[in-house]
């Protein structure tokens, strides 16, 4: 079992020598950079080869030599989010809501107010708004009873949900 291990051990670093060899040459950048690490303090001259014309040293791992190899490409459209840093204040609440988050696009936003249970209490935000931070102030008008609360914000596909407790 130990030679079968170490049999594909060996077959898996050559292959990702060659697959790195093959990915724009990045095999001699990715050995150069090593090497600079391990004889940094002993040979100046394989240092240099390793930093950039900034004369910032190159931090590249192993896998990222890879990236133009693999058909699929990280969307960074979809990885960003459209709806960030929401906060309901003050918690726990009494006659008003507050609450601030940030659009990144203009989109349509709902903000409502559901029970335990995930019924929708009350509407507070149904409309169009612009990118950009946004703060809003509810009053809830003895709308509701004392007890925990969700308020749920969803603009475009996404949604964040924030427990609340009523006093």
């Amino acid at each position: 079992m130990r030679k079968f291990l170490q049999h594909i051990t060996t077959i898996l670093t050559v292959s990702a020598i060659v697959l790195a060899g093959t990915a724009e040459g990045s095999q001699e950048r990715a050995v150069a950079a090593d090497t600079a690490r391990v004889v940094k303090a002993a040979d100046a001259t394989i240092t240099q080869s390793a930093v950039s014309p900034e004369g910032s040293r190159s931090q590249r791992s192993f896998f990222s030599s890879f990236k133009s190899f693999f058909p699929f490409k990280p969307n960074s459209v979809a990885n960003e989010k459209l709806l960030s840093s929401v906060k309901v204040f003050p918690n726990p609440i009494v006659d008003q809501i507050s609450l601030s988050y940030r659009l990144d696009k203009q989109s349509s936003v709902s903000i409502k107010v559901m029970d335990a249970l995930g019924n929708e209490v009350m509407t507070l935000l149904n409309q169009e708004l612009d990118a950009g931070p946004q703060s809003h102030v509810f009053d809830t008008n003895n709308k509701l009873t004392n007890g925990f609360y969700f308020i749920r914000v969803s603009a475009g596909t996404e949604t964040v949900v924030k427990r609340i407790s009523v006093l």
